[in-house]
């Protein structure tokens, strides 16, 4: 658990006072988000690796196993290992290195890391808890807000590929 220092409105001159937690325990959110319709899929993991990551693509394989899925992803190193199963409705594009402001998930991703500001957790369950509830609360017309980048509606991208 670690809690962002955010900002705070205070009377000038006086220091904010706001609170802060360091505790090393983690979860990890996997998830993808559909810029044309805004459907989402999280899952929650105990780790960040390959194995784990093969078990998010499998699963997402499952939602609506006849459509084809495109997964935008920068080139983190568990993304990219050689015996990596994709499974068979799924196709990985890899952005240019240090470029993750084109990918839209990023914004998704921020908005949740903006709602944990300044938020302090008793244990590990009642972050999971909070993260599972952001997740639910999650709308498809929000994730459009987020990710609807004009470059994904342009037709000539669409023939690109």
């Amino acid at each position: 658990m670690f809690t962002k220092n955010g900002r705070a409105l205070t009377a000038i001159g006086v220091k904010p006072i706001c609170p802060f937690q360091q505790i090393f325990q983690s979860v990890y959110l996997y998830g993808v988000f559909s810029p044309l319709n805004g459907n989402h899929f999280l899952l929650e993991l105990s780790q960040c690796n390959s194995i784990l990551f093969e078990l998010f693509l499998t699963e997402f394989s499952k939602e609506n196993e006849e459509e084809l899925k495109v997964i935008i992803l920068d080139n983190g190193a568990f993304h990219k290992t050689k015996n990596l199963k994709i499974p068979h409705n799924i196709i990985l594009i890899f952005l240019p290195a240090y470029s993750p402001e084109l990918n839209p998930a990023e914004r998704v991703w921020r908005e949740f890391k903006r709602d944990f500001t300044n938020k302090n957790f008793e244990n590990i369950e009642k972050l999971k808890d909070y993260v599972c509830d952001l997740s639910v609360k999650l709308t498809n017309s929000q994730v459009l807000s987020l990710t609807g980048y004009d470059y994904i509606f342009l037709d000539s991208y669409w023939t690109i590929l």
